[in-house]
């Protein structure tokens, strides 16, 4: 399925050591920088234990503090989809990306939430980790209009990456580059993104027939 026109192809890597830690537990510190960093297996001696639950559909609802996602709901408010409506359409437009597209990406990812914050720490509105925000250049990973910049972004040069193929981009954008490397450039054998994929897909259909 190519469905998406090519642009400038970039590559993404990153990856670092873990230490075990207790399943579903979340950790968090910031650094020198006021960067925050959240992981579910510590590395760095700096990481502490995060409060908080997790919700069935897999978003992090965090009672720890966070100065960044404090300065967000103070900004923000409720969510409301129409508040977002020209930075979609300007990301959209931006990165070649079909608005219905994005809605339905980020329907799964945050069902629209810009305070969504997952067990993993990907943040806001389109669910970025901590490194793919930095990468896209998003200075501030929780204000929607950078989190929805950010995403379009690396929707666009996953797109690049596989030469248009809408599946292996969502399977890309859900468990990474390495993972549908691993699977032999195909959707990965994960129940979890195999479910992603096909919801994305399903609502960008609706979305396109006007649903």
């Amino acid at each position: 399925m190519r469905v998406l026109p090519l642009l400038v192809t970039c590559a993404l890597l990153g990856s670092f050591a873990a230490l075990p830690a207790r399943a579903g537990e979340l950790y968090s510190y910031v650094d020198d920088d006021g960067v925050q960093h959240f992981s579910n297996a510590p590395s760095d001696s700096r990481y502490h234990r995060v409060h908080g639950h997790v919700t069935p559909g897999g978003v992090y609802r965090s009672d720890t503090p966070d100065p960044g996602r404090a300065k967000a709901v103070a900004r923000t408010g409720a969510p409301s989809l129409e508040r977002y409506r020209e930075h979609i359409k300007s990301a959209a437009k931006k990165y070649q990306i079909p608005e219905e597209l994005l809605l339905a990406v980020m329907a799964v990812e945050s069902n629209f939430d810009p305070l969504a914050l997952s067990e993993k720490g990907a943040v806001g509105l389109m669910q970025l980790m901590p490194d793919t925000a930095r990468d896209m250049y998003a200075a501030d990973a929780w204000s929607p209009e950078q989190n929805i910049e950010a995403g379009a972004r690396y929707l666009r040069i996953l797109a690049n990456q596989y030469n248009g193929d809408l599946i292996k981009t969502l399977a890309a954008y859900n468990a990474g580059p390495e993972a549908v490397r691993r699977a032999g450039e195909a959707v990965p054998d994960i129940p979890e993104t195999r479910e992603y994929v096909s919801k994305v897909l399903a609502l960008y259909k609706a979305y396109k027939a006007g649903r």
